[in-house]
Order: C-alpha cells, then sequence, then structure tokens
C-alpha cells in the first residue's frame, strides 16, 4: 500500500512516458507488486491452475528484453516487526494487536509462509527470469526498500513498484505501471519533479506518512490529505523531522475552540506522570516510523549480494562499457523452453518464435549502444573494427509494420534464428553499413532486370521470315480448304478472313490463265490477224477478232443452221480496271496480311 492517498498528492506530477523511453536502462524491479498485479487479472479471467499470470509475465518480460532493459528481480524477505499490525490485518487474521508485537525490540522479523500460494508465484516468476537471463536479488525486509536503495546510490536507473513509499526509502524515479502493446507507456514519478512541483523532499514525506498513515503507522484520526500537506509546508523540510522528535505530532493538532477550552486548559495542568508517559511513548513510536524509512534493513550496496548481481560488470569492464552491454546470467534456451512447456504447454517452436526475436534485438540495441558510446567519446571505429561482431549478417528487404519503417534481417548466430523484422532505425543506428549495402543491391538488381527484361520482349516477337512463312502456309491451307468450303457461308471474324483470302487467291490464279490464253493469241492474232476455230460441217471457219461480234441468232435458228455458238469474255483494257466486288476482297487480303504482321 505505502502511505495513504501519496499516490493522489503527487497526481500533478506523474508522467506518462512511452515505452521505448525504458531503451537501454536498468532497472529494480519489485516482483511481489508485479505478481499481485498479475495475479488479479488471473482471478479476473479464469482460475489461477492457468497460470494466465505467468504468461503476462513472460510477455512483458519479453518487451522489455527486446528494448535492452537490463532487469533485477527484487522479492521481500522477512516482514519488518512495524509491519505485523498492517500484516496481519491484510490477511483478516485479526485487528487486535498487542503493543508487545510491534516493539521491534521484544519482536524481531517474522519470516514469511514460503509454502503459501503466493510465494509459489514468486518461485515460478524467479524460474522464468533465471531462464531469461534476469538476475534475482532476495531483499532482507521490504523489496522496494531495497529497489530505493540501489536507485539513490546510482546502480539502478528507476524502480518498478506500485508502493509510494519507495520515495521515503529514498528512490528518485519510480515507473508505478506499465502498458504494453501498440502504444505502450509507463506511469513514471521523479522525486525531481515532486521538490521542484510540490516543495516536498524525502523528510516531508515521511512527516506525512506518520499523519496520513502508512504499513508502519495508523496516522492521526481526522487529518486529511489537504491539512497534512500544509501542516508540512508551513514547517519546512529541513526542519519537521526535527520538530517530531521535539513535540511530535503536537504541532499538528488544531486548537478547538468551544466552552469547554478553561476545562481543556487545567486538565493539560493537571497532567499526571501517566499522562506524560503516554506521550513519550506515541513520540517513541513516531521516531520509530521515522528510523524506518531513514534506515531500512536491506543489502548495503558494497555487499556481496549486491556486488554480485549489480556491479560485477561495472568491474570487469572499462567505464564507457558501463552496465548496459553484458548481461549478468546468460539467456538459457533450453530451460526457457522446458518452462514453457511445463506451464504454458508450449511447444519449442512456439517458445522459440516468441522470444528469439527479442533476444535477437536486445543484442542489436546492446552493439548500438557500443557504437554510440564510443563515438560520444570521439572514437570513431568501423563496423569491422569493432572488438564485438555485430549480429546482422545482411538486410532482406524493407518492411512497414503498423506505419513504423523496419527491415527484415538474417542474422548471424542467434540460437538458430535465420530471420526476423526489426526498427529501421535501430538498424541505422547500430550498422549504417549494413544498409548502405542493401541499397547497392538493390540497385543493382533493379539494373539488371531492366537489361534482361528487353531481350525478353525481343525475344518473343517473330521475325520477318518467320512472318513469310506463317502467311505461306496460311494461304497454302487456305487454298486447299477452298475445295470443300467454297459457296458456304462462314460466320465470325476468321472465317470471313479466311473467306477473303480464298476469293483472292482463285482471281490470282484466274488471272494467271487468261494472261497464258491472251499471249498465244496474241501470237496468232500477230500472224493471220484471226483465230481459228474447229472445223464445222461447212469446213474451217474463220472468225476475225477486231471485227464487231456478230448476233446471236435463236435457237431455233442455231439448230436448225447447225451453227457453233461461242461465249467470248470481255477482257479490260488495262490491269487496273477490277469490278468493285474483286477491290473490296484484295482490301481485305491486305488488311489480314497486315494484321498478322503487326501480331
Amino acid at each position: 500500500m505505502g502511505v495513504k492517498n501519496l499516490w493522489d498528492i503527487l497526481e500533478s506530477c506523474k508522467k506518462i512516458l512511452p515505452l521505448h523511453h525504458l531503451q537501454n536502462k536498468r532497472v529494480c524491479i519489485d516482483l511481489s507488486c508485479w505478481m499481485v498485479q498479475l495475479q488479479n487479472v488471473n482471478r479476473t479471467h479464469c482460475a489461477m491452475t492457468s497460470k494466465l499470470y505467468l504468461q503476462c509475465l513472460f510477455h512483458r518480460l519479453r518487451a522489455l528484453i527486446a528494448l535492452n532493459c537490463s532487469l533485477i528481480f527484487v522479492s521481500d524477505g522477512s516482514i519488518p516487526s512495524i509491519k505485523l499490525s498492517a500484516y496481519r490485518r491484510r490477511l483478516n487474521v485479526g485487528s487486535e494487536v498487542n503493543a508487545e508485537e510491534t516493539n521491534p525490540k521484544i519482536v524481531s522479523s517474522l519470516r514469511r509462509n514460503m509454502g503459501s500460494e503466493f510465494s509459489c508465484m514468486i518461485k515460478e516468476a524467479k524460474s522464468l527470469g533465471k531462464a531469461l537471463g534476469i538476475p534475482c536479488l532476495d531483499g532482507v525486509e521490504e523489496a522496494e526498500a531495497q529497489c530505493a536503495l540501489l536507485n539513490s546510490e546510482s546502480l539502478c536507473d528507476a524502480c518498478f513498484t506500485s508502493d509510494s513509499d519507495a520515495f521515503l526509502f529514498g528512490a528518485r524515479t519510480v515507473y508505478r505501471d506499465i502498458c504494453l502493446g501498440e502504444g505502450g507507456y509507463v506511469v513514471c514519478y521523479e522525486m525531481a519533479d515532486i521538490e521542484r512541483n510540490l516543495g516536498f523532499g524525502r523528510n516531508s514525506l515521511i512527516t506525512l506518512a506518520v499523519l496520513l498513515g502508512s504499513d508502519y503507522s495508523q496516522g492521526v484520526y481526522g487529518l486529511g490529505q489537504e491539512s497534512a500537506c500544509q501542516i508540512v509546508k508551513s514547517v519546512g523540510d529541513s526542519a519537521v523531522l526535527h520538530r517530531i522528535a521535539l513535540e511530535g505530532i503536537s504541532f499538528a493538532q488544531k486548537p478547538k475552540v468551544s466552552k469547554k477550552k478553561a476545562r481543556s486548559l487545567s486538565a493539560n495542568h493537571e497532567r499526571d506522570a501517566n499522562g506524560a508517559d503516554s506521550n513519550f511513548q506515541k513520540n517513541t513510536e513516531f521516531m520509530e516510523v521515522i528510523n524506518a524509512y531513514l534506515k531500512p534493513k536491506c543489502h548495503p550496496p558494497d555487499s556481496d549480494a549486491v556486488y554480485s548481481e549489480s556491479r560485477k560488470t561495472k568491474v570487469l569492464l572499462p567505464s564507457f562499457l558501463s552496465y548496459r552491454v553484458l548481461a549478468i546470467y546468460p539467456f538459457n534456451r533450453h530451460q526457457l523452453q522446458q518452462i514453457c512447456a511445463q506451464f504454458f504447454d508450449w511447444p519449442p517452436e512456439k517458445t522459440d518464435e516468441y522470444i528469439l526475436p527479442k533476444i535477437a534485438e536486445r543484442d542489436l540495441r546492446r552493439y548500438a549502444s557500443l557504437r554510440s558510446t564510443s563515438s560520444n567519446l570521439g572514437v570513431k571505429v568501423s563496423m569491422d573494427e569493432m572488438p564485438v561482431k555485430c549480429p546482422i549478417s545482411s538486410i532482406i528487404k524493407q518492411r512497414k509494420l503498423q506505419g513504423r519503417d523496419c527491415f527484415e534481417v538474417s542474422w548471424e548466430e542467434v540460437h538458430g534464428l535465420n530471420a526476423s523484422v526489426v526498427p529501421a532505425d535501430l538498424v541505422e543506428r547500430a550498422c549504417p553499413e549494413k544498409i548502405v549495402e542493401f541499397q547497392e543491391r538493390k540497385a543493382q538488381g533493379k539494373k539488371r532486370s531492366h537489361c534482361v527484361s528487353r531481350p525478353k520482349k525481343l525475344g518473343n516477337m517473330p521475325s520477318a521470315e518467320e512472318i513469310d512463312l506463317k502467311l505461306q502456309k496460311l494461304l497454302l491451307d487456305i487454298e486447299n480448304e477452298s475445295k470443300t468450303t467454297r459457296g458456304a457461308s462462314l460466320s465470325g471474324r476468321s472465317k470471313l478472313e479466311k473467306t477473303s483470302a480464298l476469293i483472292q487467291a482463285d482471281l490470282a490464279i484466274q488471272e494467271l490463265h487468261l494472261e497464258d490464253k491472251l499471249e498465244k493469241e496474241a501470237d496468232s492474232v500477230t500472224t493471220t490477224g484471226c483465230k481459228s476455230v474447229a472445223p464445222g460441217p461447212g469446213g474451217t471457219e474463220v472468225i476475225d477478232l477486231m471485227s464487231p461480234l456478230p448476233v446471236s441468232a435463236p435457237s431455233s435458228t442455231r439448230q436448225g443452221a447447225n451453227v457453233e455458238c461461242i461465249d467470248l469474255i470481255e477482257l479490260s483494257e488495262s490491269e487496273t480496271e477490277i469490278s468493285p466486288d474483286h477491290a473490296r476482297k484484295a482490301r481485305d487480303l491486305r488488311l489480314f496480311i497486315a494484321s498478322i504482321k503487326d501480331d
């Protein structure tokens, strides 16, 4: 819970930051707070046996891993003696608590029940985090106090907790909540904003806990948050705790104006020794609350537990590599597959599909951070000269996911992952040389495809010789077909074209026969000026071709005179005089031939 109504008091300092704000940061997580949130989600939607809370934790972790957000789980230790009364109220064990049970001199911290349902959830979360390469630090008492200590000592950038008393333990930046998916964000509070906007420092917040109530105190009955804030501001952050040590909370109690004022004053003067002892006891309780926030039981920053979890990389690496390059624990692929198969019934392929692209993206962000840090220090190192190999092998193609420019890339050696999609800006920061190679390869491919496409179009077109051969074959087919199809009506465009070609071919043949016949007759005319006809019964009949044609006799006269009639064909005086029907058919044939050549 933390301090009563403190989140409402700090509402004006709340900031909604995009999820990528966590990129390349080291964050301590109050694991108990996260599991309480996810447990409530699980109870709302389905039974606890479905392990929905663990699936939600897995997806939350993989999203942060992809951002190269280094995480440290911090779990609760023993329950502080000063918190026993509040702890029992939450468990509905009983509201009556003896004074001896809250006295730290008599009762030590209470060890938690490690066999409870919630403790089992914490164990499952720890095993999942270990498989993902996330270390876990078991706190001495309060997890948020340990997170605040790491944050105040600059061993982490922020704390993830929903307990507002993290600021009372010394935290500087607190992430209260997180939302994943498209448009994901984190709810952030910073102590610098609280000091600047509200004028409350750490001492003032501790005083509000004494006045309003918290896990460690009941607060002053009847005192609201607005009145408490005004009282604290009036005293000042630097002097408020000293004032409580001297006077208790008497300065915070408003004087009452009533008819019984004199009687009250008289009663105060007649206060006996028991009343003085009671006030002294209350002041002692307030000081215990203050000391619980100022001096919490935690692992010191230089202890073996903290050193091995959060500062080990700083000692082993140069200062410019700092703590955002190497993970404490490596990612254990086989162990993660076993956990997901046990709790989620996932096959190994599904687990790899979820986590391997995120692991690869994290490695790329670490590589980009290393290059950026070197560049900021004035050391410009090419990709080939980097001490760490670039995880990207090559860029396959450009992609666009949810309106964001991305690249589909192939990886070098990322636990068997072949390819995945990563943001384009990340690739540009990590290895711009790969983008240049991709653009050059893409430009060469366009030139090659452009040069190859033209010969294909030319090669598909038939040559002039092929067209002539096809045309001759078509004419032969038409001539052969004319013997059986002449006189029949054809339908459709193809039949009309074949008919026109057939008629024109017949005309050409007839013209050739007539030319031969005329040549023979011309030879005979030049010698005799007439043509001989087969002799009749009266002898040889000679016809003068230059004379007008004789008048045809009636049929009866022809039969009686036994005269042979000959039908003559009038020849045109020039070759250009042809009938309109023939001209139309010739034109159709030429158009048909031209269309074949165009095709």
